[in-house]
């Protein structure tokens, strides 16, 4: 047998090049992280959860399994799948729900902290406190009102995550990103975050560059997602260390969320600013995605129907009545109708599908006549590929709710460059 000696930065690139990091992807949906991940070649997915509480029939799941296998897959609730279930891995992902992320004491557990039942960061939360080999990386989303929720404390359960993250050793970074302004086919506004464990080189890199620096240029989101801010510092303050005086006082007379669209937090300190995109590369506009002349006629909308469309759509004055008969009046503005081919489309809502006359859902002109979108126009507009949902036992209606709870696959995509190419970087 003949033995190759190579020198340690050189088993890094191997290590790093050639072996995939290994992914746990939580909150799976139809596979929208996994495909952005794996397409870039540096990522693979060894275990995945689905599970829907809503329903019986595990739809999403089923697309999941379809497209990827069902070896690995999980389709049970994730609060009673124990850690040790759950194998070790180097980047835990998920889209999990923004919900209420306060927290209750517990007179059973000594630990003298519970989360809410049935809210799934916490979830994350246990599977990171109980792994004895912690995860390196995380790559979390959500929708972007997180940073300013509730109402009644601003940017409280956005606090309540980076301390309990930071009391787990993670250093952790977010950017609310809009696809549409780096070329995406989509005005879809999601926020971000990746998190850096005390035991990555990546960790120990942050605390040795300035926030600003890694904010404006050095991180990863400002390598995958350039963009330009004032010349300030970002604001920065320090998060209380109990994370039962953040759920019970944090901002409570702030009118504001004192967290900004990106942001780096350390050991508990947080620094954040506004930053805006920039991009010179091509863009994707609804008019480049249409299926056109092959759509079932079934999308196309009756003349009989165009004026109920046009009145959800169009400006309102008006008075309405309750049931109970109390009068009120009632103003909206207009939404284009129909929608513009010549720009990224509207974000896709989880009710895009169906016949019905909606205010929100899209409609386009073609030569054919108006019509709603086609799931795998939807598809498109997430980037993901085209009859990705498309499976026997599962509707239109579905496909489209499917996609109003997706993410745009080019995000997650180019911040998987991204992090791999820090990884190598910073390993070396």
């Amino acid at each position: 047998m003949i033995r190759t000696v190579v020198g340690q930065s050189q088993k890094q690139i191997l290590f790093l090049g050639m072996n995939r990091l290994k992914v746990c992807e939580l909150f799976a949906g139809v596979g929208g992280f996994r495909l952005g991940l794996e397409k870039t070649n540096h990522f693979e997915v060894i275990w995945s959860n689905q599970w829907e509480p809503s329903t019986k029939i595990q739809h999403a799941s089923m697309v999941y399994e379809a497209r990827f296998g069902s070896e690995n897959h999980s389709n049970s609730n994730i609060e009673e799948i124990a850690t040790a279930d759950i194998p070790n891995h180097d980047v835990l992902v998920g889209g999990f729900p923004c919900q209420d992320y306060s927290v209750a004491t517990s007179l059973k557990n000594s630990k003298g902290l519970l989360g809410k039942k049935g809210v799934l960061w916490w979830s994350i939360h246990r599977i990171l406190s109980e792994k004895r080999q912690k995860p390196k990386y995380l790559f979390l989303e959500n929708v972007d009102r997180l940073l300013k929720s509730p109402v009644k404390q601003r940017g409280r359960d956005f606090a309540i995550m980076l301390r309990s993250l930071s009391d787990l050793g993670y250093a952790v970074e977010w950017r609310v990103i809009n696809a549409a302004d780096y070329g995406m086919p989509q005005r879809r506004r999601r926020v971000f975050l990746l998190g850096y464990h005390q035991s990555s080189r990546v960790f120990d890199c942050i605390k040795e560059i300035s926030p600003t620096a890694w904010l404006n240029t050095s991180g990863t989101f400002a390598e995958a997602f350039p963009s330009s801010s004032d010349s300030k510092e970002p604001a920065g303050f320090e998060l209380d260390k109990s994370i039962l005086e953040i759920s019970e006082h944090f901002n409570l007379s702030g009118s504001k969320s004192p967290f900004f669209n990106s942001g780096l937090c350390v050991d508990g300190k947080v620094y954040t600013k506004n930053v805006l995109p920039i991009f010179d590369g091509q863009t994707i506009c609804l008019g480049e995605i249409l299926e056109n002349g092959s759509v079932e006629d079934a999308f196309f909308i009756p003349e009989s129907e165009l004026d109920k469309w046009q009145y959800l759509k169009g400006s309102k004055k008006e008075v309405r009545r309750t049931k109970n008969g109390f009068s009120y009046n009632y103003s909206e503005g207009s939404m284009t109708f129909p929608d513009a081919l010549d720009q990224p489309s509207r974000t896709i809502i989880t009710g895009e599908g169906g016949k019905s006359p909606s205010r929100f859902k899209h409609v386009v002109k073609t030569s054919e006549g108006y019509r709603r979108l086609s799931p795998v126009e939807l598809e498109r507009l997430n980037m993901f590929p085209d009859d990705h949902t498309k499976l026997d036992g599962i509707s239109d209606v579905k496909r489209a709710f499917f996609m109003g709870n997706a993410l745009v696959v080019g995000v997650v995509e180019k911040t998987g460059h991204a992090l791999h190419k820090k990884i190598v970087e910073f390993e070396k």
